[in-house]
C-alpha cells in the first residue's frame, strides 16, 4: 500500500505546473548554489506533463488509513493542498537559491521533490 496519494489526473493541473515551471525556469541562470538542481528537476516536471500519474503529492490521511471514502470535495480539498505545498516549496528554493542560501535551498528542493511524483 502506497503511502502517498497522486492527487491529480487533470491536464488542466499538469498544464498549471509546467507553466510555474516555465516561469520559475525563466529565472537568472547564474550560478546560484543550486540552479541547476533546480532546472533539472524544472526539466523532470514540465517533461511529466503529458503523464496522467505524474503530480503533485500528499500523504495519506488518515480517514483514507482508515478505508473511509473520499468525496468529491475532499479530493478537490486534497488537490489544492498539494498543488499549493508544491508550489511552495518549489518557490522557496527558488527565493533560497537567489538568496545564495545553499542549504535552505536544497532543503526547499528536497521537500519539492518529495510533494511531486514524476513516476
Amino acid at each position: 500500500m502506497s503511502t502517498s496519494l497522486v492527487v491529480t489526473n487533470r491536464p488542466a493541473v499538469s498544464v498549471l505546473f509546467v507553466g510555474v515551471a516555465l516561469l520559475l525556469s525563466t529565472t537568472s541562470v547564474d550560478a546560484s548554489p543550486c540552479t541547476a538542481a533546480i532546472a533539472k528537476f524544472e526539466k523532470a516536471v514540465r517533461e511529466s506533463a503529458n503523464n496522467p500519474e505524474a503530480g503533485p503529492t500528499a500523504p495519506q490521511s488518515i480517514a483514507a488509513q482508515l478505508e473511509h471514502q473520499p468525496t468529491p470535495g475532499s479530493v478537490k480539498r486534497a488537490e489544492e493542498r498539494a498543488e499549493a505545498a508544491f508550489e511552495a516549496a518549489l518557490t522557496g528554493a527558488e527565493r533560497r537559491d537567489a538568496r545564495g542560501d545553499r542549504a535552505g535551498c536544497r532543503r526547499a528542493l528536497a521537500d519539492a521533490k518529495l510533494r511531486f511524483e514524476l513516476q
